[in-house]
């Protein structure tokens, strides 16, 4: 058996899954959110500093830094993942 042969593949591998980024919330009274427009500024409970939480399927994954990307990709949004789940025991 060659070494290809011995390593099966995942069929699950090439599914994507939807990570959802959470950068902060806002608890605006109902009536406050009904009065926003456009250009009105939605205050978030984080600093831009602060850590983003990652979940998958609403399960928190990871933790991680927002980055701006470079070169190429330069204005596009990244995370520098900090800290990883164990996803017996969440993240401590």
């Amino acid at each position: 058996m060659t070494d290809t042969q011995s390593q099966k593949t995942n069929p699950f591998d090439a599914v994507p899954i939807e990570v959802t980024v959470s950068v902060g919330r806002a608890r605006p009274l109902i009536r406050d959110l009904l009065n926003m427009g456009e250009n009105a500024v939605l205050t978030l409970d984080k600093r831009i500093e602060d850590p983003v939480d990652l979940y998958v399927c609403d399960q928190l994954v990871a933790r991680g830094l927002l980055e701006e990307m470079e070169g190429d990709q330069a204005g596009q949004l990244a995370v520098r993942l900090t800290e990883i789940a164990d996803l017996q025991n969440g993240i401590g």
